[in-house]
């Protein structure tokens, strides 16, 4: 199912929390959405959600919009929100079986598709403990399950990974990936290396604006003019080969990172490596490495999210 994002703008008395937001997320697709704290990720989820009305603009999930069918799009969506609400006092079967039946689940079908969630969230050992016996990262899986449990066609997931051990991270990344093959999903996260390795395309909003939308590689391709090298001379000093780098008018900044061992940062067209090649010449230097370094995305986060 295809999400349509347009215009979306919403306020919260007289601080605007999503200004004009628009963007498609394709079904088979896992967009991430990365943004500083206040950026408008949580409150364009609950929008998608049905949670929030927005002040302006629409969202369709394919020909159903959430102004006229709300209702309709809540039983194809699955939300885990930031906060994620459970009743503590019921076990992990007890919970999910009455979300099944919130969902419609025909009575024969709930037992099997609750044990069906609980492996594949990996509860076996906690499904007959009470809710609030489990760890953050536990109640976190079973946030995920009672997303699932009506197998939705959409999947919007705010900080699915909070709370979680490293091994339960990859875990838990797998399974979305898994997912995100049929069914269009939607996930936030302060962790940019789990959005990289998570997701097929990458949102990033500051203020209430998009500030870049794509995948990683176009993200990196578009993010800046400049180009980074690591390079590392084998001479005189450091002080000195520093000195000499200065020098080369293409240099927009040198950064010493060992012993005679820097990262210069210069125009991407720029034929660096010649005129570094021309001085270790001159000066008798040998050359131990000359190697591009790809734009990171918290590169590319710090660059528009700091203007």
């Amino acid at each position: 199912m295809d999400v349509i994002v347009e215009n979306l703008t919403k306020s919260f008395g007289f601080q605007k929390a999503i200004d004009s937001v628009s963007f498609t997320v394709k079904k088979g697709e896992i967009l991430g959405f990365l943004g500083p704290n206040g950026a408008g990720k949580t409150t364009t989820m609950k929008i998608m959600a049905c949670f929030l009305q927005p002040d302006y603009g629409n969202i369709f999930f394919d020909k159903y919009s959430i102004h006229k069918n709300a209702y309709k799009i809540k039983q194809f969506i699955g939300y885990l929100p930031e906060h994620n609400p459970l009743y503590e006092e019921m076990n992990v079967i007890d919970f999910l079986n009455f979300i099944a039946k919130i969902h419609n689940i025909p009575n024969y079908k709930i037992l099997s598709r609750v044990m069906d969630m609980i492996r594949m969230c990996g509860l076996e050992n906690e499904k007959h403990k009470n809710i609030r016996e489990l760890s953050k990262g536990y109640r976190q899986r079973v946030g995920l399950a009672q997303a699932l449990i009506h197998d939705p066609e959409v999947l919007i997931l705010d900080e699915p990974t909070t709370g979680l051990d490293p091994n339960q991270v990859i875990e838990i990344r797998e399974l979305i990936k898994t997912i995100g093959r049929e069914k269009t999903v939607i996930m936030s996260s302060h962790i940019l290396a789990e959005i990289e390795a998570t997701c097929n395309r990458v949102l990033i909003l500051n203020k209430g604006k998009i500030m870049a939308n794509g995948t990683s590689a176009e993200l990196q391709s578009q993010s800046s003019t400049d180009k980074l090298l690591k390079i590392k001379i084998d001479g005189e000093n450091s002080s000195d080969i520093y000195d000499e780098l200065a020098l080369i008018p293409e240099i927009k900044n040198i950064r010493t990172q060992a012993d005679r061992q820097f990262e210069i940062r210069c125009e991407r067209n720029a034929e660096i490596e010649k005129a570094i090649f021309t001085i270790c010449c001159q000066k008798h230097w040998y050359i131990r490495e000359i190697t591009p370094i790809e734009t990171r995305l918290e590169d590319i986060f710090r660059q528009v999210t700091q203007n």
